[in-house]
């Protein structure tokens, strides 16, 4: 009957191993892909940011060397992505495709100017900037007028910094919710020893003698389930590659190495914290109380 026990024993102690390893793991793959989305927040931003742009429309009387040395000069701005310079010809091309007629015969000329696009970079695309920018630009001979859409340019800004707060709420939820799954997880692992505990301090054995071996062997889980994790990251990453190779850059190794070296530290950190706690909770607790 004895031997029974001990085997039943050893089972429960095994599959509750196992059980703390396979949470943990899925707590970090958790962490792991709010840590992606983090880590690939500020590029997504930048992209929508840098989609946003500005036209300068030249005078009529702007000759096109003027023009094209203008655009250079637009080239080497600090807050220049890119540029285009789109004559009227081809402006009027464009617009005639768009329309699926030829406008200049209905009209008898082309009422278009040349015109400039500019791409701005992530950090100049808000309306502070290119109010600035308009009026240094305004002041030069060739340019007629400078257009961009004031008010989209603020909804993109302002939708940006909603999702941004969003996404940081629900970091920080996330994450104490992986804090208190994790200490739950490791708790009712070493719950199943408390009698096993209470053992060894009643024989003499010291308390960082009873804890060492509790907490190598969280340590441990925490490491195991960590790798998990990260085998499964390292899949969704493969599929997001595959889907969106414009935002995930496989690579970029060495951003996604911190990410991997973050989940194991907070897998390690986690079970350290969560197993001292609990393995003290049980060897300060009276023996009577062990059986509620």
């Amino acid at each position: 009957m004895s031997k029974q026990e001990e085997k039943y024993n050893k089972r429960r102690l095994k599959s509750s191993y196992i059980t703390s390893i396979i949470s943990t793991s899925l707590v970090l793959f958790m962490l792991g892909i709010l840590g992606m989305i983090i880590l690939h927040a500020q590029k997504i931003s930048n992209q929508v940011k840098e989609n946003i742009g500005f036209s300068i429309y030249m005078k009529e009387d702007a000759k096109e060397s003027d023009i094209i040395r203008f655009q250079k000069d637009l080239d080497i701005r600090i807050f220049t992505k890119s540029t285009e310079y789109i004559t009227k010809e081809k402006a009027a091309a464009d617009l005639s495709k768009d329309l699926g007629e030829d406008f200049i015969n209905f009209l008898g000329y082309n009422p278009l100017t040349s015109k400039i696009d500019v791409r701005l970079k992530a950090d100049y695309a808000n309306n502070d900037s290119l109010t600035s920018i308009e009026l240094n630009l305004i002041k030069n001979p060739v340019v007629k007028e400078v257009y961009y859409q004031k008010t989209l340019v603020h909804v993109v800004n302002e939708n940006i910094r909603r999702i941004s707060i969003f996404i940081l709420s629900f970091s920080t939820l996330l994450f104490i919710i992986a804090i208190a799954l994790i200490n739950n997880t490791i708790k009712l692992s070493v719950y199943s020893n408390r009698f096993l505990i209470k053992t060894m301090q009643l024989v003499g054995a010291t308390q960082s003698f009873i804890r060492r071996p509790f907490i190598i062997k969280g340590v441990l889980s925490g490491i195991y389930g960590a790798l998990v994790s990260i085998i499964f990251l390292i899949g969704i990453l493969y599929l997001a590659q595959n889907n969106f190779p414009e935002i995930f850059n496989i690579q970029e190794i060495d951003l996604y190495l911190i990410v991997f070296g973050i989940v194991i530290f907070l897998g390690i950190i986690f079970s350290w914290i969560s197993t001292f706690l609990a393995v003290r909770k049980y060897l300060n607790m009276k023996t009577d109380n062990l059986y509620y």
